[in-house]
């Protein structure tokens, strides 16, 4: 893990944050109903930390590797508009988003918590672990949040990239008006 210093220039060079989603917008668990139905929970905090980070010049992305229409929902309400979806090989998918979007891999940051996420990790500007990621994930990281996935760790990545940009205590300000 790298110094905070080192860890808010990288931040202050983010254009772009992917997210997966099970196990760092959800805590993992995977509800299924009789009807086969799939169920996840995210945090409240979480949703709120990804709608003010869609106020600033930063995007937002979600690469996962299940197909859900729970995310879809999730994802439209908190208006992220690239979402991938079934994307078991998530390096693909962050090859075309970074073409989609003319952008450079040094521009992104990519929040993961298992080895599946570490192809796109290895690649980006600034790579984040969930507190409760596996170890190799932990490893390859610059950064490890303090809340486990699902249960706040996006919001601190969130308000992580606003202190880079220089606008986290701003847009906290405004709260208390």
């Amino acid at each position: 893990m790298k110094h905070l210093q080192d860890i808010l220039e990288r931040a202050s060079r983010t254009r772009l944050v992917i997210f997966d989603v099970d196990g760092v917008l959800t805590d993992g668990s995977l509800y299924l109903g009789d009807d086969g139905q799939e169920y996840k929970a995210f945090h409240s905090r979480d949703g709120h930390g990804i709608a003010m980070l869609r106020r600033t010049e930063v995007q937002i992305a979600v690469i996962t590797g299940r197909r859900s229409q729970v995310v879809e929902h999730r994802m439209a309400d908190l208006g992220v508009q690239h979402v991938y979806q079934g994307r078991r090989d998530k390096l693909p998918a962050f090859q075309e988003l970074l073409q989609r979007l003319d952008m450079a891999a040094e521009h992104t940051a990519y929040v993961g918590d298992d080895v599946v996420d570490l192809p796109v990790m290895v690649r980006v500007g600034l790579a984040v672990a969930v507190q409760d990621a596996h170890p190799l994930v932990k490893r390859h990281a610059h950064w490890i949040t303090a809340s486990p996935g699902g249960r706040g760790a996006a919001r601190e990545v969130c308000e992580l990239l606003m202190e880079g940009h220089g606008i986290l205590e701003r847009t906290l300000a405004d709260y208390t008006r």
